[in-house]
């Protein structure tokens, strides 16, 4: 209530001392939430609500094919109102603003239009003026400021240009699809048929668009995104690449491998933060899967080309964590003397969760290692970890056995720390057994000391 009455008054021109800081910490507060928040619009939020369906939480930099990074857009929307089309949008985004603060949707919508359509027009001339000229490309790629400039501003433009067709393609698809097979596919086809020329007839820039951005609205509505690819080769009615090629559908192909891609970046990022990445390894594993799978890719085609690369990325990328983990074990299960163990100390418990994580890391990638590429180095570390666990567990049980009072607390936490590891290698079933003989172990020290100090 705060925002939108905070908000309200700056849009009737209301100047309440300290209003846009109060805004920004309250704006952050909402996102930090979670908790969605009715909010006055302005005319930045209207110009990129086309947009929103295609905003990616990724880096500026990404190269995800139709896919704009929600970062971008503040910078954009900068270079069309500073230097793009300034005295225009400033006109034409105050009596939007002022539509919106005497609650006229009808006329916010209209000069919305206007704006799009000024936009469009103008965006496509500073694309055209730079045309093959490296320097003009440069600078007109600082004026907008984001490192993908000139693509960035392209695919802005090309969403806007079919805007009200990609708005039909949303009303009509189904919000959620489980699973896509032939019939949903031909509903997807009619669908997109309609909004462009026939089926027959070679696409125009502007249908190919509405199938592309169409099929990226399709792919975000799927549960398993990588069965996209069964518009593609049912179009073709082939799973040869060089017939899927010629449809207007081989787009599915390239927005499967740019978002397997992304996955493949984002899993290294989330490595380097040591942070859980099963669920990517999953998604990564089904998304090859599904396009060696449904295509056939063992003939060379650039697919089959841009797959190898990338699992051949994913195979480095991986081997070295793999490799690193029975070590990181070790390390922390390693048995020690008493006098190697301050009295009273424990494992470091990051480091045992770190530990935990990379041993379920391990697990998935035995699990996806065929598509993952890492099945000889999976297969023998999964081995390894297995061997030892069954094996050092036991000596480190019956150190917990003979513990004083000074050691025993580092001991527990070893055997713990083994428990939590096994049940990631194991079972629940097997760490469960373990708890109940560390149990015994503990009573049983607990046991000889007592005559000691009696």
């Amino acid at each position: 209530m705060l925002v939108a009455e905070l908000e309200g008054g700056l849009l009737r021109g209301e100047q309440v001392a300290g209003s846009e800081l109060v805004l920004q910490e309250l704006r952050r507060t909402i996102r930090d939430s979670g908790r969605p928040a009715k909010r006055i619009g302005n005319a930045a939020r209207l110009f990129f609500a086309p947009v929103e369906p295609f905003l990616v939480e990724d880096a500026a930099d990404h190269r995800r094919i139709g896919r704009l990074a929600r970062v971008s857009l503040e910078p954009i929307w900068e270079w069309i109102s500073r230097d793009l089309m300034p005295a225009e949008a400033k006109a034409l985004g105050e009596d939007i603003n002022r539509a919106l603060s005497a609650d006229d949707g009808v006329k916010a919508d209209q000069l919305t239009h206007a704006l799009h359509e000024r936009a469009i027009r103008r965006i496509k001339e500073a694309i055209a003026a730079v045309g093959g000229d490296e320097k003009a490309r440069r600078r007109l790629s600082v004026q907008v400021g984001t490192p993908r400039a000139l693509e960035d501003i392209g695919t802005l433009v090309r969403i806007l240009a079919i805007r009200d067709e990609l708005a039909e393609v949303a009303r009509r698809l189904p919000s959620h699809l489980r699973a896509f097979e032939r019939e949903q596919i031909d509903h997807v086809m009619a669908l997109f048929e309609g909004l462009t020329m026939p089926r027959s007839q070679a696409p125009a820039a502007r249908d190919a668009d509405i199938v592309l951005f169409g099929l990226i609205q399709l792919a975000d509505r799927l549960a398993a995104p990588w069965q996209l690819i069964r518009i593609a080769t049912h179009a073709a009615d082939s799973d040869a690449p060089a017939r899927i090629a010629e449809t207007p559908y081989a787009a599915a192909v390239n927005i499967v491998l740019g978002e397997a891609e992304s996955m493949v970046g984002e899993l290294r990022t989330e490595l380097k933060m040591r942070r859980p990445v099963t669920s990517l390894l999953r998604g990564i594993h089904d998304t090859a899967r599904g396009l060696r799978t449904e295509m056939d890719l063992s003939v060379d085609s650039p697919w089959s080309r841009q797959l190898a690369a990338l699992r051949t990325q994913l195979s480095s990328l991986l081997k070295a964590e793999i490799e690193s983990t029975p070590g990181r074990l070790r390390r922390l299960l390693r048995p020690r003397t008493a006098k190697e163990i301050a009295a009273g100390s424990v494992l470091d418990a990051i480091d045992v969760a770190e530990a935990e994580m990379l041993t379920e890391f391990v697990g998935a990638c035995h699990s996806y290692a065929s598509e993952l590429a890492v099945n000889e180095v999976a297969v023998r570390t999964w081995s390894e970890l297995q061997h030892y666990l069954e094996t050092g567990t036991k000596v480190l049980l019956d150190a917990l056995r003979h513990a004083d009072e000074a050691d025993r607390p580092f001991r527990q936490s070893q055997v713990d720390a083994a428990i939590r590891f096994c049940k990631a290698v194991f079972g629940a079933d097997y760490a469960g057994l373990l708890v109940k003989a560390a149990e015994v172990a503990a009573q049983a020290s607990a046991a000889e000391r007592k005559p000691l100090r009696a």
